[in-house]
């Protein structure tokens, strides 16, 4: 999405006519559906001291798109110059703009990371090259432009205009050197040095050519967490990581180093939201510890989506990936660090009736996993939590960190907010919390961005996935609310049709294999449940929402129907039934990258949702 775009002519023009900012609030608020006024005092004085340079440069003929939001993404580029240089070379330069003076930014303990003062509140941030590093390395994957032979050269700077080099400049120390070399920053006083680099890069014009060529290029499918989880583990870093997930990852290596030196437990909580990478800076952070000779396992609650991790990461690794459950023996301190993915689905106690007396411990299963590593890394969501027996949450786990002495104050806590799922629409899954009552909104409108479509027959829903994965294999699932009976394979191992609407009959995902649903390609014949999804993603899902939760539109609020449900983990003594189910289907709806389709038993939901799209 482009909230701004013109020539640097035109761009000129609104600057000195003072437009500038009221333009890109406009469109802003069109896309988006609101307004912040930091960010419009950010526009109106950055973009205006950013002019300058340009017309130092002597830019001529050039292109430019302001707040460029990346693809599969909600993270947004400040501005995205293109050109020609004075050989002919196509550039296009990203710029990070920022207003913060030297008093207001600090190195972190976290290396890579500072700490900005807003005023309002504090943020830690990763440094402005690495972030521009991010931005550069995340359009190199997604642009087949930036990797053809003859595609335009990417560049990109960070331009602090209040930010002075001459005194106290701790951005600037030799800490960031390889950064600033091949991301550089221009302070206050470097407006010339801004203006060379641009003109370096983009003097002879052409951007309207350069731009086209940008906008026309093929973009690469995200990449699917489980197809590089072996090389993840095994070889080397594959997913770049931007913003939020640097200032995480760079934490957890600090907090490595710092048990390294002492004996003291500690322990690292990321919060976020479906599509935030919570999966991916665990595998990722797991890669690089084991790289450098840490004793690391990860751990889940979750069958389906450790059995997969086990199969995809090969023999050598298979036993690096546990159940939440798999620690009750281990004596303290047996393993450097504990991944705890999923953490949401934290159990009560490790035990149950076939567990044999001598492991018998009475623990609660959070102490197990504490006991067990000298470092815990919990990432979480706690609005994933779909069975009464899953206590995970933030509290719970620092309630168990004060029983062994690791102080609330010494546990950090970071919290994802870019979405890279559902089309980057962090939007969608405010409207999808919004519209189940889950929580309050700051955005209850719904995304057109993010493919929402609702059909009137589970036939056609499914033949649109059949289609979906015609063209890509296994990009495509369906899924159901546990609405029906789930029965095992017969004698020749056929499944039965459980799942059955009118003339629509499908089976269940097999019982005694669930867990190769997501991966499989016998998944695209079977109709998956949550337990199966959960921790999953594909280009498009569908779901079937059952009858076992609607809307009554005349108490205007959600209800359970136990008499639908076949779910009976979730129906035993469960007093937030209703709670748990919405949950179900908001993970079961925000799996996809590209597109969900719906097909709603209850009509009355089914006019509920359509009602909250036409909010648009």
């Amino acid at each position: 999405m482009i909230i701004y775009q013109g020539s640097s002519e035109e761009f000129n023009q609104d600057v000195i006519q003072n437009q500038i900012a009221d333009k890109i609030a406009k469109n802003f608020e069109e896309a988006f559906h609101r307004i912040n006024e930091s960010e419009y005092r950010s526009w109106a004085t950055s973009l205006a001291i950013l002019n300058n340079s340009f017309i130092y440069a002597g830019l001529k003929d050039n292109y430019l798109l302001v707040e460029y939001q990346l693809p599969y993404s909600s993270k947004r580029i400040d501005v995205l110059v293109f050109g020609k240089n004075s050989s002919g070379e196509e550039n296009v330069v990203i710029l990070e703009l920022k207003q913060w003076s030297n008093k207001e930014v600090k190195l972190s303990d976290a290396e890579g990371n500072i700490i900005v003062d807003y005023g309002r509140f504090i943020k830690e941030q990763p440094h402005p090259s690495l972030q521009v590093q991010g931005y550069y390395f995340y359009l190199k994957d997604f642009f087949e432009l930036f990797n053809e032979v003859n595609g335009p050269k990417l560049n990109g700077a960070s331009y602090l205009h209040n930010y002075s080099k001459l005194k106290n400049a701790e951005l600037l120390s030799t800490n960031f050197a390889k950064e600033i070399k091949s991301f550089p920053i221009f302070s206050k006083e470097d407006s010339s040095g801004l203006a060379d680099y641009l003109r370096n890069r983009l003097q002879q014009g052409n951007g309207k050519v350069v731009f086209q060529r940008f906008s026309g290029s093929t973009i690469r499918p995200s990449k699917k967490l489980l197809d590089h989880t072996s090389e993840m583990i095994n070889h080397r870093q594959i997913f770049n990581l931007i913003d939020d997930q640097i200032v995480a990852y760079n934490n957890i290596l600090k907090k490595v180093k710092e048990i390294e030196k002492s004996n003291k437990k500690a322990a690292v909580i990321i919060k976020g939201g479906p599509g935030t990478g919570k999966s991916v800076i665990a595998l990722e952070i797991m890669g690089e510890l084991l790289r450098k000779g840490e004793k690391v396992m990860h751990a889940t609650g979750s069958s389906a989506f450790t059995n997969t991790l086990r199969k995809v990461v090969g023999v050598r690794a298979r036993n690096l990936f546990k159940f939440f459950n798999s620690f009750m023996s281990l004596p303290e301190d047996y393993i450097d660090v504990l991944i705890c993915d999923e953490a949401h689905r934290i159990r009560e106690t490790s035990e149950n009736r076939y567990t044999p007396r001598s492991l018998r411990t009475n623990l609660p299963q959070i102490d197990e996993l504490f006991k067990v590593a000298k470092l815990n890394i919990f990432l979480i969501d706690e609005f994933q939590i779909v069975r009464p027996n899953e206590i995970g949450s933030v509290s719970l786990i620092k309630e168990a960190a004060k029983r062994i002495g690791i102080k609330e104050s010494e546990i950090p806590v970071f919290e994802l907010k870019s979405q890279f799922r559902c089309s980057g629409s962090d939007a969608y899954l405010q409207w999808l919390d919004d519209v189940l009552g889950i929580r309050e909104s700051e955005l209850a409108r719904f995304d057109a961005k993010m493919e929402f479509r609702i059909f009137d027959n589970p036939t056609d829903m499914m033949n649109e996935i059949r289609k979906k994965n015609k063209e890509i294999p296994n990009s495509a699932r369906i899924t159901a609310g546990f609405c029906w009976p789930w029965s095992p394979p017969r004698s020749d191992g056929t499944l039965v049709n459980d799942v059955k609407i009118g003339d629509f009959e499908m089976p269940w995902e097999k019982k005694d294999q669930f867990w190769k649903w997501a991966t499989d390609n016998s998944g695209m014949e079977q109709v998956g449940t949550v337990y199966t999804s959960q921790g999953f993603e594909f280009d498009y899902i569908a779901v079937i929402f059952g009858n076992d939760l609607v809307y009554d539109p005349v108490k205007k609020d959600w209800l359970t129907k136990l008499e639908n449900s076949y779910d009976t983990y979730i129906k035993r003594k469960n007093p937030d039934i209703t709670k748990h189910l919405k949950s179900v289907y908001r993970v079961l709806m925000s799996r996809a990258h590209k597109g969900v389709l719906v097909y709603f038993m209850d009509k009355e939901t089914e006019k509920f949702f359509k009602s909250k799209m036409e909010s648009i």
